[in-house]
C-alpha cells in the first residue's frame, strides 16, 4: 500500500512499466513558497503583540517589531496613543511592560522599549530600492491571532495618506498583502527578509488596498523620537486651508501654482502673528518655494527652519507681500 501511495504505474500503456514519482513535501515547495516561509521564519520572532489599556480600562491592540537588540520597538502612533499602560507580548518570553519613548501622529509612527531576555530584532532595509510588483510579506496580529503571515506585491509607490492628525504622510507604500485590524504597526518585509515598511492602514470596504509607512521615513522619525522624545518640526502658527487662486492675480504675478494656503487665523503670539500675517492672506511661497496648499506648507516647515528667518510670500487681496517669519519648534 505504501508503494501505491508513492508510485503510479501504467503497465499496459507502454512496453515497459513507466513510473511517475510523486514529489515529497520539500520538493513541492515552489520558489514563492520558499521565500515566504523563509521570511516568516526569520522575522516572526521579532514581531510582538501590543496590548494597550486606557484610563477607562481595556483599550486596543496591534502589532510592533523589535528593531534593535536592546529592545526598541517600532509600531503605529494610533495603536498606542492615549494608552495609560502598554504591554508587549513576545513570541518566546511572554508579556512585558513597554515604555513609550515617543510618538509622532503626523507620520503614525511610535517607538516603545521593552526589557526582555533573548530578544530577536529585524534588519531594516532601504525603501528607495523597492519596485512595483515585487513580493512583500506582512506579519502581525490581526484580531489577536498572533504571527499571522500574508503575502502580496507592491502595488504602487509614492502614495500619500492622511494621518489621524490631519497631516499627509508622504512616500507611502501601497500593497495588496492582506491587512486587518491588529496588523497595524507590524512589519512589511521584502524577499530578503528586510523590513521595508510599517503596516498602517487599509481602505474599507475595498479589498487589496493596504498601506505601509516606508521604512526610511520610519527610521528618520524613530531616531528623532529616541533622541528628543518628539519629532522636531518648525511651526509658524496658522490655521489654514487649501484654496484656488484668482487666475488673473496669479497670472499677473507669474505664479506657477494655481492654489495656495489660505490663512483662516494666525494663532495669537505665534511667529506668523508677530510677523504681521492676517486672516485672509493666501500663502503662495516659503523662501521662494511654491506653496500649493496646506500639505506643502507643512512639508516645507522642516526642522532646519527652526529659528531661521524665513521669507513668506502672501497674496493680500490683489497685492503680493513678503514677510519675514522666524519659525519656532513644534512638538507632538
Amino acid at each position: 500500500m505504501d508503494e501505491l501511495l508513492r508510485y503510479v504505474s501504467f503497465p499496459d500503456a507502454l512496453d515497459h512499466e513507466s513510473v511517475i514519482r510523486l514529489p515529497d513535501e520539500s520538493e513541492a515547495l515552489d520558489a514563492y513558497s520558499r521565500v515566504v516561509t523563509s521570511v516568516a521564519e526569520r522575522v516572526s520572532p521579532a514581531v510582538v503583540r501590543i496590548q494597550v489599556e486606557t484610563s477607562r480600562g481595556r483599550g486596543g491592540s496591534g502589532s510592533g517589531f523589535v528593531f534593535t537588540p536592546d529592545g526598541f520597538v517600532l509600531t503605529n502612533s494610533h495603536v498606542v496613543h492615549g494608552g495609560a499602560s502598554i504591554k508587549a507580548v513576545t513570541p518566546d518570553a511572554g508579556e512585558f511592560k513597554a515604555q513609550l519613548i515617543g510618538e509622532d501622529p503626523d507620520t503614525d509612527i511610535a517607538v516603545l522599549r521593552i526589557d526582555a531576555p533573548g530578544l530577536r530584532s529585524v534588519k531594516l532595509g532601504d525603501s528607495r530600492k523597492i519596485r512595483v510588483g515585487q513580493l512583500v510579506v506582512a506579519i502581525g496580529n490581526p484580531y489577536g491571532f498572533q504571527h499571522t503571515v500574508t503575502a502580496g506585491v507592491v502595488s504602487a509607490l509614492g502614495r500619500s495618506l492622511r494621518s489621524q492628525s490631519g497631516r499627509l504622510i508622504d512616500d507611502v507604500i501601497q500593497t495588496d498583502a492582506a491587512l486587518n485590524p491588529g496588523n497595524s504597526g507590524g512589519p512589511l518585509v521584502n524577499a530578503a527578509g528586510d523590513v521595508i515598511g510599517v503596516n498602517t492602514a487599509t481602505i474599507l470596504p475595498a479589498q487589496g488596498l493596504c498601506f505601509a509607512i516606508s521604512v526610511n521615513t520610519a527610521q528618520f522619525i524613530a531616531s528623532s523620537l529616541i533622541r528628543y522624545g518628539v519629532v522636531r518640526r518648525s511651526y509658524i502658527g496658522v490655521q489654514a486651508q487649501t484654496v484656488t487662486l484668482n487666475r488673473v492675480i496669479a497670472r499677473h504675478y507669474d505664479l506657477q501654482n494655481a492654489t495656495g494656503a489660505l490663512v483662516l487665523a494666525p494663532e495669537p503670539g505665534s511667529p506668523a502673528a508677530k510677523a504681521g500675517l492676517q486672516e485672509g492672506d493666501v500663502i503662495v511661497a516659503l523662501e521662494g518655494e511654491p506653496v500649493e496648499g496646506v500639505d506643502v506648507l507643512h512639508r516645507l516647515l522642516s526642522e532646519d527652519r527652526i529659528g531661521v528667518t524665513t521669507r513668506v510670500t502672501v497674496l493680500r487681496g490683489s497685492k503680493r507681500i513678503e514677510f519675514k517669519v522666524v519659525p519656532e519648534v513644534r512638538g507632538v
